[in-house]
């Protein structure tokens, strides 16, 4: 029998794959990667391995999920060492745990190598950390997808008061809906929201707004996924930050809307 490992392999930026999630990909025999993996770390597969493209998008998957369960069982049981290589972390929003599930039926050796989530790296990335000791001190990892299309599974009465900062995935696509759900529940209109398209790639690109005119704000800047969805103060510390720059001699503290120098 061979072995399969879930790895992660990070947001986007190739630099950010763990160590030895770099291992597995290059001591792979087999490898079934998804589409948000960067394809740099593919020149790292040794020679002869096989790559296999299992790339999901949100209405639309090239292989289904149980198509690439019979395949990670499949190779295993000949003996191989099989990476199923996945963008950000398996366990987050992944489907890891349905393969580890499909796996361990199968009687087949598996290990979970995790890797950094775009939910924290993203946001990084962008200047916006994800807790704040003044800002945040909670955060949600949150779902902007389900099965049936609209998070309508999704407590969203219950994240308005229980965490200060929300980390929404795949959630583009229904943000008017999502944006709904937070301000019909008690979320204030004027909450800082961020959007991070591309997070960690050369490609990323943010925008600002309220939770009121965020909507507005992706569609007038045709903001499109893979993204991630920042709802939270911690956004203050970007335009913080940009403060202190202008006034230490890289642009004028004029240039700074007035609500961000009383924040």
């Amino acid at each position: 029998m061979g072995k399969v490992y879930l790895v992660g392999a990070g947001p986007g930026d190739p630099e950010l794959i763990t160590i030895k999630a770099w291992k597995c990909v290059r001591e792979a025999d087999v490898i079934l990667y998804d589409r948000l993996v960067n394809p740099e770390l593919l020149e790292e597969s040794k020679q002869g391995a096989d790559c296999i493209y299992c790339g999901k998008f949100p209405t639309l998957h090239m292989m289904k999920q149980e198509k690439i369960n019979e395949l990670l069982v499949r190779y295993a049981k000949q003996g191989k060492t099989v990476v199923r290589l996945k963008g950000g972390d398996p366990f987050v929003f992944g489907r890891g745990g349905e393969e580890a599930e499909a796996l361990a039926a199968a009687g087949m050796d598996y290990e979970v190598v995790p890797g950094i989530t775009a939910g924290v790296a993203a946001p990084a990335y962008a200047g916006i950390p994800i807790t704040h000791r003044e800002l945040g001190n909670s955060f949600a990892i949150v779902t902007g997808h389900c099965n049936t299309g609209k998070p309508a599974d999704v407590k969203w009465e219950s994240l308005v008061t229980a965490v200060d900062t929300l980390a929404i995935y795949m959630g583009v696509g229904n943000l008017p809906y999502i944006r709904h759900e937070l301000l019909k529940h008690g979320k204030p209109k004027d909450t800082p929201a961020a959007i991070i398209q591309q997070g960690t790639t050369n490609l990323q690109k943010t925008v600002i707004g309220t939770l009121d005119s965020i909507v507005d704000v992706a569609e007038r800047e045709q903001i499109e996924n893979p993204a991630m969805i920042v709802i939270g103060e911690v956004i203050q510390f970007k335009e913080r930050i940009e403060l202190l720059k202008q006034m230490n001699g890289h642009g004028r503290a004029t240039d700074v809307p007035s609500s961000i120098l009383t924040s």
